[in-house]
């Protein structure tokens, strides 16, 4: 399994975890949602739970259920800033479309 995190997302998901210590980690994954079906999921992981894996990207731990794997597998993580916008952004190869809000995104 592969994930790619560009410098601007790792320097912001190392900001949340220097201020939450006790993190297992940043938790990357999918979730049913929208109007397309998935929507992806960023946050701090409190712990480990069945069927978590620990994937060390560029020295961080990033923490993918076996849920989630298939359908971000080959993604690239990015961190993005526009006016007073900011926000991760995802480039990936399993999605095969997106909704017209760009919230959700549908894989064959």
């Amino acid at each position: 399994m592969t994930i790619t995190i560009t410098s601007a997302a790792s320097e912001r998901m190392r900001h949340f975890l220097a201020h939450t210590p006790n993190a297992a980690g940043v938790r990357f994954g999918v979730k049913r949602t929208g109007c397309s079906g998935f929507a992806y999921v960023v946050d701090l992981a409190e712990g480990l739970g069945e069927g978590d894996r620990v994937l060390e990207v560029d020295g961080l731990p990033l923490v993918v259920n076996d849920n989630s794997v298939a359908l971000v597998d080959g993604t690239v993580i990015d961190f993005q800033r526009q006016g007073l916008n900011a926000s991760f952004v995802f480039h990936n190869p399993n999605a095969t479309g997106a909704c017209g809000c760009g919230e959700s995104f549908t894989v064959s």
